[in-house]
């Protein structure tokens, strides 16, 4: 096994990169495949250590900061690729450990057909945070209305569906059956709605920060141009792909939404079944959730291009078989809008004029 050395080597092809939280493991290889460099390195000595590398392709997992570092990498003349994990995992040899892990990245990413995630700008990598709390914020919001329900039922007072149903008659419960309730219990449930109100508040906020962004982002309004989808869609789409170039077309991109179906076929005979529900699960959810929204509106389905397909379908498929064939019609219409730079349905206005 080589050796690290102090010297770094004339001429490399690869470098992998096992990126830790504190400490980096890279292995490198020659042209001839042969391993030159294996090397650790503390996080703030990456900019020294690859500043004295020769120039070369660099790979590395799509984690945290990955992002980051080959945004830093790139600015010093190297070619990073990030490389999702399940797609390195073949390429690891022997037992787990960080060495081994850099050496199969590196392996990985001289694979000349291998999809690489497509690099994140500050910009993209904020407004997905922001997704992201609100996301949390939202699941937090809904396990509080959870348990002051849990907490009522254990008094035996039920109350309808709905957030705006408990909200409008929680005091009136708490005043009315006062005698049932007992006073800590009604203070533990005071306290629960004014949690629920604060995370109304956050994600007000947060929300208005998104539909601002996406009043300026000319990306998000285009998007905005197709039928269900509005400012949460876009921002989390252009935070997720920016105009799309990882993918070749749109039904790539329903692919990796995990928007088609699973596929298991052999001796030449195509087996299909349920979608996949591979990939961003929370960008899959929202078109999800536009699709079902569209589907309740049947007299608008005149208005779309694709009114008759879907008039049609509806006709042979469950409701919820239908949204998921919409959502992956939807994404695709959305790739092709972010590709090509056009809104929604221009083509119309163009063959109009002639």
């Amino acid at each position: 096994m080589t050796r690290s050395s102090n010297k770094a080597p004339a001429k490399l092809a690869v470098v992998g990169i096992d990126i830790g939280k504190d400490v980096f493991h890279l292995v490198a290889f020659d042209p001839n495949g042969k391993i030159v460099l294996r090397r650790k390195i503390k996080r703030m000595a990456l900019v020294a250590t690859f500043e004295k590398l020769p120039r070369c392709v660099v790979g590395m997992e799509a984690c945290l900061s990955a992002h980051f570092v080959s945004r830093t990498l790139r600015k010093l003349g190297f070619e990073p690729r990030i490389i999702p994990a399940k797609y390195t995992k073949p390429f690891v040899k022997g037992q787990k450990n960080d060495y081994n892990d850099a050496e199969g990245i590196a392996e990985a990413a001289l694979r000349p057909n291998l999809k690489c995630v497509s690099e994140k700008s500050q910009d993209q990598l904020d407004l997905q945070a922001l997704h992201r709390v609100r996301s949390r914020l939202v699941s937090r919001r809904t396990a509080t209305i959870n348990q002051i329900r849990a907490f009522l039922i254990e008094q035996n007072i039920t109350v309808r569906t709905g957030a705006s149903a408990l909200r409008n008659s929680l005091f009136a419960i708490l005043q009315n059956r006062e005698d049932e309730i007992s006073p800590r219990m009604n203070d533990i449930i005071v306290g629960l709605y004014e949690d629920w109100l604060w995370l109304d508040e956050r994600i007000e906020g947060i929300t208005n920060q998104i539909e601002k962004i996406s009043r300026t982002e000319r990306n998000c309004e285009r998007l905005m141009s197709i039928p269900g989808i509005g400012p949460m869609i876009s921002t989390a789409m252009v935070a997720a792909i920016g105009t799309g170039e990882a993918f070749d077309r749109g039904r790539d991109f329903g692919a990796w939404l995990g928007l088609v179906p699973r596929q298991y076929s052999t001796g030449g005979k195509p087996i299909l079944g349920r979608i996949s529900k591979r990939g961003n699960r929370y960008l899959r959810t929202l078109f999800v959730q536009a699709a079902h929204v569209i589907l309740m509106r049947p007299k608008n389905w005149e208005k779309f291009s694709f009114g008759p397909w879907l008039e049609q379908a509806q006709e042979r498929m469950h409701k919820n078989k239908l949204a998921a064939a919409l959502a992956n019609k939807l994404a695709r219409i959305a790739w092709s809008v972010l590709s090509n730079g056009k809104k929604f349905d221009t083509h119309r206005i163009e063959v109009a004029s002639v």
